[in-house]
This record gives C-alpha cells, structure tokens and sequence, in this order.
C-alpha cells in the first residue's frame, strides 16, 4: 500500500477515537493542557501498542503459513477487516448512543483509557491488515501517532465548544474512509492483482 492510503486508513480508524475523546471533551468544565498532554502521550502509546501487536501477529501467521497463495489470502482478509470495521462504524452512528452529560472537572483520563482500550482493539485488527498488506511498520506507526495526537486535541476541544453532538460524522467519515480502503485492496491488489 502507497503513504495514501496507509493514510486514509489510518484517519479512519482514528476517527473512531475522535469520537470517543468529543465525548469526555464535552463533559469537562475547562480543558487542561497538562492533562491533555497527558492523555494524548498515553493514547498515542496505547494506539502504537495495539497497531504493533496487529503487524506482529499478521508476520507470525504468514510466517508460519507455508501456502503459495498466503500473500493473496492475506489480502482478501485485509480488505474484509477495513470493510468490516467501516461498517462498524457507520453503524454506531446510525446507532447514535446517548451520552448521559454531566460536567466534571477534570478529563477523565481513566475512563478515557478505557473507551481508547475498547478502540484499540479495532486498530489492533487494522494492524494484522497492514500487516498482511505488507506495509512499513515505522510508517503506519508515525501515522498512528500523529493522527491520535491531533483527534485527542481536536475531539476534546470539539466536545467542550460544540458538546457531544459531531461524534455520529465522525464515525460516519471515518466509516466511509475504512470501506474506501477495503475497496481500494480489492480493486488495486486483488481484482488487478490476477
């Protein structure tokens, strides 16, 4: 895959944290620049973690999977996850749960944590499709970590000025986004590939 779509794929599946993060952002009284370094050094870790396990395991089931036609198996499951986890997304925003709004103090940075830990396991799967893409691993982690940084300060700023209401777009985009690289995979690596 070319840096293009490497990045639309990786905007799309932070999106999903963009969402995530508007919803904490739209619970606090004043947002904190410490703490939202805090949180962003802690999510883009987290995210760098999960897209690192991902390619580590696509490399051990290729490795170990003997089959001529692994590279081609590879690439049909990497476009099923994009396409899956677009899917996923547009419909939790046709879902569109309710936030119970309540003002805090403070970020919650824990509770943060933990809807990020819930995504994460989401980019974790966007990392076995890189993988078996054979994307360059210190590309996709740059791209992780730069766009965790910008949805973490963008979705908490947009949660404390507009409240809790543009996570269904972003979910929605970051959806579209996702099923445009699974159909990229399959016209440009699959349906050209033969």
């Amino acid at each position: 895959m070319n840096w293009i779509e490497i990045l639309v794929v990786t905007l799309g599946i932070s999106l999903d944290i963009f969402a995530a993060v508007e919803c904490q952002g739209a619970l606090v009284a004043q947002v904190k620049k410490k703490q939202l370094v805090i949180a962003c050094a802690l999510l883009s870790i987290w995210q760098m973690a999960a897209l690192y396990l991902g390619s580590f395991l696509s490399d051990l089931i290729c490795k170990y999977d003997l089959k001529d036609d692994s590279l081609m198996t590879g690439r049909i499951i990497a476009s099923a996850i994009f396409i899956i986890l677009g899917i996923r997304m547009i419909f939790k925003a046709w879902k569109n749960d309710r936030i119970d709004e309540r003002r805090e103090e403070d970020l919650n940075i824990r509770r943060l944590l933990h809807l990020v830990m819930i995504a994460s396991a989401y980019t974790l799967l966007t990392g076995v499709a890189f993988g078996f893409m054979q994307c360059a691993l210190w590309q996709l982690l740059l791209m992780i970590v730069a766009f965790t940084i910008v949805v973490v300060v963008l979705g908490t700023y947009t949660g404390y000025r507009f409240g809790f209401e543009q996570k269904t777009k972003a979910y929605v985009a970051g959806g579209i986004l996702l099923i445009i690289g699974g159909i990229d995979v399959i016209v440009r690596y699959i349906y050209l590939y033969h």
